[in-house]
């Protein structure tokens, strides 16, 4: 999971891209980059850390051009600890590329193979978006063949590029003199949308990036779809797959994406919404309403699920949690040893609302189930009688290959555990969960179009269909790697100035 941005204005676009990227931070806290084009000259700059660190005065002083690119990165593969392996990635031939990747390939092992043998390019980093780079130029190389590149060699390209990559893949790339490409992998895993205002095109993960840098939402870029944007803003668009079918990663309802963004047509705080109203039946099943006092979320993704089933068990809602802003999610922080330290420092319990008091805790999904017994002991330090605890979603029992950090089973709480074996390690007195179906027919009521979802963590269930336990391994291994205070010794660029 990453966020994604692309621009093509009339005007600079730094300070554009900047913005959007903040309101794609919850995507990715690892590393963020940009990169614009001026008079067919890229100017780049990428650094680990949040958007607000790793851009200053004059670095945005340094990004000049009316287009561009951005990412947030949250690594699943690779080196979560190499500052180079941050996007944008940068090719020089045909024409000059920049790429940003949302998502993970399944097949990166085998394209690089591929790459080395048969297209005779190489790959300096364990990044499989620096394969996607690679793959994608080549594949405009082969179809332009030396003459000016045309929108309908970009679109021949795409295809290729569908049928060599499998995996999920929503990708933004800025083609030097030229404009913008994008395009979203052919079953619509990760998400990508586009808005206009005043001439300028916008390209993102989620809607709320166009929403808050005043664009107006126009559609999604529809599974298999490649967009291309020229710089005078003219937009050309054509599906590219041979069999294209919407099926969006059904976690970004749960627990990704923020609650105002609209993704494939669905409104993300809708979608929650209706969570809680399914897990209030669960929770009737389980727990008597009047055995309990209070429902208390644990922020901040579990809000609208907590609040409706709170409204519709008749039930007080209250706030019990305070969380420090300033420390970043605890799922999306590389390393188990990281996580376990950070929840306390991430939460703080409010004594008034817990002390003798039987406390519904709601969380929006149970991954690990650290965070989970966390809390589930500080609501007991705070003096809570009873402690239950519902998930919005479905047990995660099974790894996700398409980008989300749950490679192994061994880490999930959840995998070859009964519900009585997870209520006993979690340590609370009563533990509901959402049910798959329930989940999927939750969400999926609200887009009529959308026949399925990419709902593997929790079914099992692999929608690219080429999946088996061997890749699970062979993915598990090239999953982020690396100590904070390990010397990164594989550089071959330089880096950016230190601040």
């Amino acid at each position: 999971m990453c966020g994604i941005v692309g621009v093509v204005s009339h005007a600079p676009v730094n300070q554009l891209i900047y913005d959007a990227l903040l309101l794609l931070q919850h995507r990715g806290q690892d590393a963020a980059g940009i990169v614009t084009q001026q008079e067919r000259k890229f100017f780049m700059h990428k650094a680990k850390g949040m958007v607000r660190d790793v851009f200053r005065t004059r670095n945005m002083r340094s990004l000049p051009g009316n287009c561009g690119l951005g990412q947030v990165r949250y690594p699943t593969a690779g080196n979560a600890y190499s500052e180079e392996e941050a996007q944008p990635f940068y090719v020089n031939a045909p024409f000059g590329i920049v790429l940003v990747h949302n998502g993970n390939l399944t097949n990166a092992h085998a394209l690089k193979s591929e790459l080395f043998s048969t297209d005779h390019r190489h790959i300096n980093t364990e990044s499989d978006s620096e394969v996607l780079l690679n793959v994608l130029a080549h594949e405009i190389e082969r179809t332009t063949r030396g003459l000016p590149l045309q929108a309908q060699d970009l679109f021949a390209a795409v295809r290729n590029v569908h049928r060599r990559v499998k995996g999920s893949y929503a990708v933004i790339a800025l083609i030097a003199g030229h404009g913008v490409l994008a395009f979203r992998d052919p079953f619509g895993i990760r998400p990508l949308c586009m808005g206009t205002s005043d001439g300028s095109t916008v390209i993102a993960s989620e809607s709320v990036a166009l929403e808050g840098t005043g664009f107006h939402l126009e559609r999604n870029v529809a599974p298999g779809e490649a967009v291309f944007v020229e710089l005078n803003g003219k937009v050309h668009a054509q599906q590219c797959a041979d069999a294209p079918q919407l099926n969006p990663c059904i976690f970004e309802f749960v627990y990704l994406a923020r609650p105002d963004s609209v993704m494939d047509n669905i409104s993300v705080y809708q979608a929650r919404l209706n969570l809680g109203e399914s897990l209030a039946k669960r929770v009737i099943s389980t727990v008597p309403p009047n055995e309990i006092d209070v429902v208390i979320p644990i922020p901040e993704s579990s809000r609208p699920s907590a609040a409706q089933l709170a409204h519709l068990l008749g039930l007080p809602y209250r706030e019990g949690f305070v969380k420090n802003r300033y420390v970043g999610r605890t799922f999306i922080m590389p390393g188990q040893s990281v996580r376990k330290k950070s929840v306390r420092q991430k939460l703080n319990a409010i004594a008034s609302e817990f002390k003798g008091r039987n406390v519904l805790l709601v969380d929006d999904s149970i991954v690990r189930g650290t965070t989970s017994k966390e809390i589930v002991q500080m609501a007991r330090d705070a003096g809570a009688r009873k402690v239950y605890l519902a998930s919005a979603a479905p047990p995660v029992r099974y790894p996700n290959v398409y980008g989300i950090d749950m490679p192994t089973s061994s880490e999930l709480v959840a995998h070859n555990r009964t519900i009585e074996e997870i209520r006993q390690l979690i340590g609370c007195d009563a533990l509901i969960y959402q049910d798959v179906d329930g989940m999927k027919k939750a969400i999926g009521s609200l887009n009529a179009n959308i026949r399925g979802f990419d709902a593997s963590c929790f079914d099992g269930v692999y929608v690219t269909g080429d999946i088996t336990s061997a890749d699970i391994s062979r993915l598990n291994e090239s999953r982020v790697g690396g100590e904070d205070n390990q010397e990164d010794t594989s550089r071959l660029a330089l880096p950016n100035p230190a601040d």
